[in-house]
């Protein structure tokens, strides 16, 4: 016998070793099973404390949503909170920004959001921040902008001096609502409050223009400049004046052109026809030392250093909102009511 080896002879020996090596061999696959059916089990029940979790979540977020509907009206409020008012509509508003923080709301909760926003604002009418970051919710998310404009009107009554609530509502009339004229009149109102952007002065024209009203723009424009005492922003001021100067004239001689048209049911052929037959004392003179020059194909006429003319953007989609605008005397039917 070898060194280090042994032998058994007994019978039960060589029965006990053959039973052991086999039990060993066996006993593998049978912990990995035990083990691997312990880790499913552990599995399941962390997914379902994570399905629970998320259901009392959705649960939680669905109260916060309902109780909105549920909230009395500012002016009810607003005496009970007994001088806490301010409070009221921070917590109110930390409620809203949980609402607020659902990937998808529905149409209702869209108006339940306003109904809330309504009446923090009735508790803290000076919240300008609630009324713009609700009309960006309600104009361009829910695409609500008569209740986006409902409650910046709101803003602008009670934040005179802020300047951004009316932008915002320049911004709904021009870019939701397709009114460019009504957008300008609010981008122009907020021009002239303190802490604006630069910007605005010449978007206000801009917009002024497209809706056919340079001479509303020209005054605008003529009251900032004896208000502006900097001198870089007199130069921007001038050169858009100018601008707008040369939307004027085309208008002015596009209709002369269609005037001519109509009584020598042709067009002219030059610019200078039109002073020949009466119908134009003179031309104007382009602003920027170019000419005008007509398409006597067309009947548009051009400058010939601004060919392109004045408008904020030439393609803009259609409004996709359908809702017809509130009246201030509708009333939502609500549980608030």
């Amino acid at each position: 016998m070898a060194a280090g080896t042994f032998r058994f002879t007994h019978p039960a020996g060589v029965s006990l070793m053959a039973f052991s090596t086999t039990l060993h061999h066996r006993s593998t696959p049978i912990v990995n099973q035990f083990l691997l059916g312990m880790g499913s089990l552990l599995l399941l029940a962390c997914l379902g404390l994570l399905q629970g979790e998320l259901d009392r979540r959705q649960d939680r977020t669905t109260v916060q949503i309902e109780g909105l509907a549920q909230l009395p009206k500012g002016e009810y409020l607003k005496p009970a909170l007994l001088g806490y008012h301010h409070l009221g509509a921070d917590i109110l508003w930390l409620k809203l920004v949980q609402v607020v923080g659902k990937k998808r709301n529905t149409a209702d909760e869209y108006e339940w959001m306003y109904h809330a926003l309504e009446v923090l604002t009735t508790l803290d009418p000076q919240y300008a921040y609630a009324y713009y970051a609700g009309g960006v919710i309600l104009g361009d998310l829910a695409k609500r902008p008569d209740l986006s404009n409902r409650l910046l009107e709101r803003g602008v009554n009670a934040n005179p001096t802020v300047w951004n609530i009316p932008f915002l509502l320049g911004y709904n009339h021009y870019f939701l609502l397709s009114d460019p004229a009504k957008g300008a009149e609010y981008i122009m109102k907020a021009a002239s409050l303190p802490g604006g952007p630069s910007y605005l002065p010449g978007l206000a024209t801009r917009m002024a223009a497209e809706a056919g009203d340079p001479e509303t723009a020209l005054v605008f424009l003529e009251a900032r400049l004896r208000e502006t005492k900097d001198q870089e922003m007199r130069d921007v001021l001038v050169y858009r004046m100018k601008e707008v100067i040369i939307e004027r004239d085309l208008l002015t001689l596009e209709r002369a052109v269609g005037v001519y048209r109509t009584k020598h049911q042709t067009l002219p052929a030059t610019l200078r026809d039109l002073i020949v037959r009466g119908i134009l004392l003179g031309l104007p003179e382009e602003p920027f030392g170019g000419h005008y020059r007509l398409d006597s194909t067309t009947g548009s006429v051009a400058s010939s250093t601004h060919p392109n003319r004045l408008r904020t953007f030439h393609k803009r989609k259609q409004p996709t909102y359908s809702y017809p605008k509130i009246e201030p005397s509708y009333s939502f039917p609500r549980t608030w009511e």
